[in-house]
């Protein structure tokens, strides 16, 4: 196992279809912190000797970065117009390159729900994005490096 830096992570956006996808990788990211979250369920019964249990249920994800604020860049772009236009994008919040088969991360459909403009008095301007997975034709799954499905997310 080796060590990854969060450097070399990527996001990156389907400019394709699901089936034949095209990654472009949005460079214009800044920090990222891909949220994974499990709700749950008690299934405690005097059979467990006075201790609580719980089991898993759904699943939660989402994932929430910064970029600069730059109108020209692509990524940028695709996600302002994404978030006026109520328009899913689908992602792939990789730990490494997209072609690399060690690299894993999700793959999902996303809604954009938040796109905060900041304008700090000595800073770029800079907008913090928030995705979720949105309802699409295809679940939210965890991918291998060159997009292979390694297990439903």
């Amino acid at each position: 196992m080796s060590t990854r830096l969060g450097m070399d992570a990527k996001l990156y956006r389907n400019t394709g279809t699901y089936v034949a996808p095209v990654w472009a990788e949005v460079t214009n990211v800044k920090d990222l912190t891909l949220n994974l979250e499990k709700g749950e369920a008690d299934v405690t019964t005097r059979a467990n000797g006075g201790w609580r249990a719980t089991v898993g249920t759904l699943k939660d994800a989402s994932i929430d970065f910064q970029m600069v604020w730059d109108t020209a860049d692509a990524g940028f772009a695709a996600m302002q117009a994404a978030f006026f236009g109520n328009t899913p994008i689908e992602f792939a919040v990789m730990d490494g390159d997209m072609t690399d088969p060690e690299s894993e991360g999700l793959r999902a459909t996303f809604d954009i729900f938040n796109f905060t403009r900041n304008e700090a008095l000595e800073e770029a301007i800079m907008v913090d994005v928030t995705v979720k997975p949105t309802y699409a034709d295809n679940p939210p799954e965890w991918i291998n490096g060159q997009g292979s499905s390694s297990s439903s997310a």
